[in-house]
């Protein structure tokens, strides 16, 4: 019988203590930023953070990914080689990289996990990826089942998914708007969010078309209605975006996939398994819709529809959709669309029967559909301990010893060479060895075979029970199993022959990488020359805007043409739109001045 396909949920972590709640909350593996080189800036971590997060993490066998997956400038490859060797050093199980400089650098053999900003969409790249060494693929997020499928058929390793979270308008990686707006560049984790504000879309003669609209912030994604589909598309790890998100965020979200996916397990048994141990109880009903959220879609998992992408009226959260003010709680956040159609928030300073009573001045209007933004008692409860995690247990008991054996499937054995006295009547050793609650232990089964008249005292065998512990938690360390570095296969071909700017070469080392696998010209990364990006494509999406407005260019009876290109304006720059409707994309560009 084929051993179950086992699946992975991945849980961001912005620090050691929400990576821990993450695993508590039943996460297989938590990904978090080390000191330098991530992607989010802002959520970066020491490495005595990092060990803290691998011995945790490890005790239920779940993995921590470390991402270093910015671009690396050239003068940066030997300190990213000593990060590399220190994380090593903690025991974490795979880095998450952008820069193929990381395939060449003298680097330990930790397993390379490629990054979403590798932009993987097509077979022939995650193929290639697989054969330089990579040992688990990072799809970008805006694949349909079909194309998912394609890729996870073209290559032997697991490929990993985005399930939930914030969206990038662009295709991850190449994306160079903040860079070219305001020198901050989101390939080194430093993204300005130019896609959250509000715009203007006129075209080519000054026709407006749209006002003071948000229309590259896209609402957030969901896929927990589609994650069987994604299971037989080949998909086996899951991934929760937010490595900026709070400890309740990460609390909420990752308990509500762990439990869905349990019940996918449950109902494919002996064809699926999870990928840690430890059954997880929560002490709350996991809702999506509490936590931060811009609205949700499922992207291109589907076909997709106009207004179903976007979040025209506000890149903040929406919160949770409210139906009778009566659940509300003095204190909460709301938000509403006022007379102008703008999105309005306010705080409730309380509520008298079915009225609002607002902190502030302001006027909501009759019948305005409420969303709560903040829910201070959900957010209270998420403060306190909300989760335990147990690892099953069995242990038998004879006269020579006492043997545990637990769902990680380790096993240890200590002799019984404790003083004992005539017993008059059969001992319950469960009495003792059930005590486990400040283990991440639980007793499933006990067998004791001792002989009937022997009887120990309970100080001794708690001593007993504590070095079986002990010898649990070593044991699991020494046989915890470690995926190491994959071989570059240096004869591998990469797709395609010539590199642009977009594709982030930054550094020598990268650049020979690809010139080793058939690259023939490569152009250097925008970071090394911002003032090239000008006439360029900063931004390249599947989002198109006439599509999400319902005025698609190439469907037919569309009342009301516009004359292209079309250009979006607000106070901090201009863009112009190249509608690609043969691939039914849409390139956003620098003007030339």
């Amino acid at each position: 019988m084929n051993k179950p396909e086992k699946l992975e949920l991945l849980s961001p972590a912005t620090n050691a203590e929400i990576a821990i709640q993450a695993i508590l909350h039943g996460a297989d593996a938590v990904y978090i930023g080390a000191s330098s080189h991530g992607a989010r800036k802002a959520a970066s971590n020491s490495i005595d953070e990092i060990k803290r997060v691998v011995d945790f993490a490890h005790t239920y066998r779940a993995k921590v990914y470390i991402t270093v997956n910015t671009i690396v400038y050239e003068n940066e490859l030997k300190e990213v080689e000593q990060l590399c060797r220190d994380i090593y050093k903690t025991g974490a199980d795979a880095l998450i990289v952008q820069d193929m400089a990381l395939l060449r650098l003298d680097l330990p053999p930790i397993a390379l996990h490629a990054s979403t900003q590798c932009d993987i969409r097509t077979p022939e790249k995650a193929k290639f990826l697989e054969e330089v060494g990579f040992s688990q693929l990072v799809l970008a997020r805006e694949l349909t089942l079909e194309e998912i499928k394609r890729i996870t058929e073209s290559v032997s390793i697991p490929v990993e998914t985005f399930i939930h979270g914030a969206l990038c308008v662009s295709y991850s990686g190449r994306c160079h708007a903040s860079w070219a707006l305001t020198g901050r560049s989101a390939n080194r984790g430093e993204c300005a969010q130019i896609c959250r504000l509000p715009y203007t879309l006129k075209d080519c003669e000054g026709k407006e078309i749209c006002n003071d609209k948000y229309l590259l912030s896209l609402k957030d994604f969901n896929a927990s209605h589609q994650l069987e589909d994604l299971i037989d598309a080949g998909v086996r790890s899951f991934k929760i975006e937010g490595r900026l998100k709070d400890m309740s965020y990460v609390k909420n979200i990752t308990s509500f996939y762990n439990q869905k996916l349990n019940n996918i397990v449950e109902k494919r048994k002996g064809c699926l398994s999870r990928n840690s141990y430890g059954e997880t109880k929560v002490k709350f009903t996991p809702q999506p819709d509490k936590s931060f959220n811009r609205g949700f879609t499922n992207y291109f998992l589907e076909k997709r529809k106009p207004l179903e992408i976007a979040s025209l009226l506000t890149p903040k959260s929406l919160g949770e959709k409210i139906e009778n003010v009566s659940v509300l709680n003095n204190g909460d956040g709301i938000s509403f669309i006022d007379k102008e159609g703008k999105f309005t928030g306010v705080n409730i300073n309380r509520i008298e029967g079915n009225r609002i009573i607002p902190a502030r001045k302001i006027d909501i209007p009759r019948n305005a559909q409420i969303y709560r933004t903040s829910n201070i008692k959900w957010e209270q409860l998420l403060t306190t301990e909300t989760a335990s995690r147990k690892i099953g247990l069995d242990i038998i008991i004879n006269n020579s010893g006492i043997t545990a054996e637990d769902e990680r499937g380790v096993r240890v054995k200590l002799p019984l060479d404790i003083p004992y006295e005539k017993a008059t009547k059969p001992m319950d050793f469960s009495l003792v060895f059930s005590k486990l609650g400040n283990t991440p232990y639980k007793l499933n089964k006990l067998k004791n075979y001792v002989d009937s008249e022997r009887f120990y005292r309970a100080s001794e065998l708690t001593v007993l029970r504590r070095n079986l512990i002990s010898c649990l938690d070593r044991a699991n360390k020494a046989t915890y199993p470690f995926e190491y570095r994959r071989e570059e296969n240096r004869q591998a071909k990469f797709p395609y022959e010539i590199l642009t700017f977009q594709d982030n070469v930054a550094n020598s080392v990268a650049k020979k990488f690809y010139h080793d696998h058939g690259v023939k010209l490569i152009e250097r990364a925008a970071e090394l020359d911002k003032g090239k990006l000008r006439d360029k494509v900063v931004m390249t999406t599947r989002h198109c805007i006439l599509r999400e407005l319902g005025m698609c260019l190439k469907e037919k009876g569309k009342p009301e043409k516009y004359r292209l290109p079309l250009y979006l304006k607000n106070e901090r720059g201009e863009f112009i739109l190249d509608l690609d409707c043969r691939n039914c994309e849409m390139k956003v560009k620098l003007p030339e001045k």
